[in-house]
């Protein structure tokens, strides 16, 4: 029985700055049906306020405890271990990192930086890591696809690329991690098995919420979907739909 359900964002609910027509009432179905919901983004451009409030300004039903991010999951990692960040990730992300302490112990943190990967950059946080620094992946997705409807690279190449050249592996918090998963259950008081994934990435959402024990695990064919997707990492999809809305119909239909 599916008593949760987790979705992506970007792609999935949004495409550039406009709602996924029938995202917004799809989600008010499972705000009418009783069923809970977390939002689980590997986005790493933009600060978890901004996140909120533009799912919020588009008419979604999403409160800030709902929203879960890779960068407050490092966050919560590195207070508990006692180390300050060292960013490598977009300039408006900082203010999530803004509470933390400094002090001497340093951890190399990676987000999708954008125009701010540079070779200089990238050589500081290598050097970082050469002296031992942990090392900190916010995501390793492939690609994303930006707002000119236009595939782009994402994170993961970036920290692929440190992880050569330091031979270091990094320690990653955002999907396809199981414990971004299991968070997102845990906070909606169920178990792994209980709870759904909507995404349109095939390798991070999809068959990285299977590989972590959710229920099921629904591909749209928007955002930055490709045909054959479904097809290329495995596990496969529970199933393969159209869209956002068309998910919640089938989970409402099978599960409800």
């Amino acid at each position: 029985m599916i008593r949760g359900v987790v979705l992506d964002i970007a792609g999935v609910l949004h495409e550039g700055d406009h709602a996924v027509p029938g995202a917004v009432e799809a989600l008010r179905k499972l705000e009418r049906a009783g069923l809970p919901v977390r939002y689980l983004t590997n986005s790493t451009r933009n600060p978890k306020r901004k996140v909120v409030a533009k799912l919020a300004a588009m008419g979604f039903p999403v409160t800030p405890a709902e929203v879960l991010t890779p960068a407050e999951a490092a966050c919560d990692w590195l207070r508990r271990e006692g180390y300050a960040p060292h960013l490598l990730a977009h300039p408006d992300l900082e203010e999530d990192f803004a509470d933390l302490p400094g002090g001497d112990r340093t951890a190399v943190v990676v987000g999708d930086a954008g125009p701010s990967f540079t070779y200089e950059r990238m050589n500081a946080a290598f050097r970082e890591l050469a002296r031992g620094a942990p090392f900190l992946a916010l995501a390793a997705n492939r690609v994303f696809r930006d707002a000119d409807g236009e595939l782009l690279l994402d994170a993961g190449a970036f920290v692929r690329a440190l992880e050569y050249s330091n031979g270091t592996e990094a320690r990653l918090f955002g999907k396809p991690a199981p414990a971004f998963f299991h968070a997102a259950a845990q906070g909606m008081n169920c178990d792994p098995g209980e709870v759904v994934m909507i995404g349109d990435d095939a390798e991070s959402d999809v068959a990285g919420a299977l590989k972590a024990g959710l229920g099921a695990a629904f591909l749209v064919r928007t955002g930055k979907y490709r045909s054959g997707d479904e097809a290329r990492f495995a596990p496969r999809p529970t199933a393969v739909v159209a869209d956002v809305a068309e998910a919640v119909e089938v989970v409402l239909r099978r599960w409800g």
